[in-house]
């Protein structure tokens, strides 16, 4: 069962985490490429900000962006900021989160999210713990996929195991962490079963396209090309 307000605290915790690590960064680093293709820490730190917006809209019923084209834009405008007003605006936006968080809901309705995707709401903090523990990683800031709780490794490689599940690109792939832990996933392209396996953490990589997968072990076949998040 989701706990929404557990998922709330391990959000705070995150963005603690992501803010304690990015103090150190100054403007000229702020302006460094990340290790998204095309984005510097600026607009990794931007688009964590502007994420926390979208949430706090999802959750009271609105729009999560006007548009494609507005959320790349605002992005894109936030990026070159100094590294105090990033971290600001990440600081800020990220309570705003947790101050709608914490107002009585219905956490069982259903909210919708970008390109008309809908989820219950109570797996939105979830979705956000994703955004700042992954875009924590993008910054290249000495923090790493060996450094997130287990508990969100397993979890987020749940969430993308059935979000692959029965994609036409995606023959049928079962995956084994080293601790025996086991998913299912694609499914909906033709040719024989892969098994993939390696540590929990390379798997997350290259399930969310963090990592080629050369670290991992493959039998039945090659490593299959996962289509973009």
């Amino acid at each position: 069962m989701i706990d929404h307000a557990r998922d709330l605290d391990s959000v705070r915790e995150a963005t603690e985490r992501l803010l304690s690590a990015a103090a150190s960064l100054d403007n000229a680093a702020v302006a460094e490429a990340s290790r998204l293709p095309g984005w510097t820490r600026g607009h990794v730190l931007a688009h964590i900000a502007r994420n926390a917006d979208a949430l706090v809209n999802v959750l009271q019923g609105l729009p999560m962006y006007a548009d494609a084209a507005t959320r790349e834009a605002d992005i894109e405008r936030d990026a070159p900021r100094p590294a105090s007003e990033q971290l600001a605006d990440v600081r800020e936006t990220g309570e705003r989160f947790q101050a709608v968080g914490a107002e009585p809901a219905d956490w069982q309705r259903t909210v919708e999210l970008r390109n008309g995707v809908t989820d219950q709401a109570a797996r939105v903090p979830f979705r956000r713990w994703v955004e700042v523990a992954l875009h924590h990683v993008d910054l290249g800031i000495g923090y790493e996929l060996e450094d997130l709780p287990e508990e969100f490794v397993l979890r987020e490689i749940d969430f993308l195991a059935e979000r692959f599940a029965g994609h036409k690109d995606v023959p049928s792939t079962g995956l084994r962490s080293e601790s025996g832990r086991m998913w299912t996933t694609g499914g909906g392209a033709e040719g024989g079963a892969v098994a993939v396996s390696g540590p929990a953490p390379e798997l997350l990589g290259w399930l969310a396209g963090r990592r080629d997968g050369s670290a991992l072990k493959v039998e039945g076949g090659t490593l299959p090309q996962l289509p973009p998040l």
